[in-house]
């Protein structure tokens, strides 16, 4: 039987505001052939470092290979994913999971363009990345990976401004659980819907709207994949959604199946990679 490991990291003091979690995820190898290989979208973009073997993903239709020591970016992700071990073999990886207010803050890129894909950073930002990518192949434990990690990520932070209308939208949609409509964000803020959508695409790669409708289904599957009773359940579907319908959509749209379905492949990595 594959056996997992998810080791949580406290970020760097100044990296905190920014980072919805970071961890090391290890495996022995790949799971059964049978088990689903789920992640639901949870609106973070991730930073991955693959320092032992590599990842396979896909999202939606496409494919993508996370290489041994190749650091990627996977933009904001609202289409299932699956994923394994590239070799049935050992695997270590290190994931950074930027939240809503932290990706732009750190990365300037037109988000837009990684929406719903994994690229390598260093054919994003070049030179800087080819000699990070050097150090942190050539570092002797992982504590010294996370730290040079994080130092490039400090050092970025400082260069970039915060955005804060747009970080006064995310904040309500977030505290809103998505909620809160668009017409209530251009009334508080004195913006048009399409002046934030623009900003969106600018900072995150996608909309308030589509953002909202993440963190919505987010509360949803957090409770699921936890195994809440029914009752709860229950009660999450007819807060967060007009009706059964409105919600079996939203479920096959993140999950690409049915909570029937679902229910009989859930697995640790579906459970843990998502959750805190």
């Amino acid at each position: 039987m594959t056996a997992f490991r998810f080791i949580p990291v406290t970020p760097h003091p100044s990296l905190n505001p920014y980072v919805a979690k970071l961890w090391v995820f290890e495996s022995s190898g790949r799971l059964p052939a049978l088990e689903r290989k789920l992640i639901v979208p949870n609106a973070n973009l991730k930073l991955t470092l693959c320092y032992r073997n590599g990842i396979a993903a896909s999202v939606g239709d496409k494919s993508f290979l996370q290489r041994e020591n190749e650091l990627t970016l996977t933009g904001l992700i609202d289409e299932p994913v699956t994923l394994d071990p590239h070799e049935d073999a050992q695997t270590g990886t290190i994931i950074v999971e930027f939240n809503q207010l932290g990706a732009y803050r750190i990365f300037h890129l037109s988000f837009a363009e990684v929406k719903n894909h994994i690229v390598e950073m260093e054919d994003l930002f070049g030179n800087g990345v080819r000699e990070l990518k050097s150090q942190l192949a050539e570092a002797g434990n992982l504590n010294l990976k996370l730290q040079l990690l994080q130092g490039f990520l400090i050092k970025r932070l400082e260069a970039i401004a915060p955005d804060l209308i747009y970080d006064y939208c995310i904040n309500r949609i977030s505290d809103s659980k998505g909620l809160i409509s668009i017409s209530e964000l251009e009334k508080e803020t004195g913006y048009s819907s399409r002046w934030l959508q623009r900003k969106f695409l600018e900072h995150l790669g996608t909309g308030p709207k589509n953002l909202a409708e993440i963190i919505r289904f987010k509360q949803f599957y957090q409770a699921y994949s936890t195994g809440a009773p029914s009752h709860d359940l229950k009660q999450h579907i007819y807060h967060y959604y007009y009706d059964q319908s409105h919600f079996l959509r939203a479920f096959k749209r993140f999950t690409g199946t049915t909570p029937t379905e679902l229910e009989k492949s859930i697995n640790e990595l579906s459970t843990r990679n998502f959750t805190s």
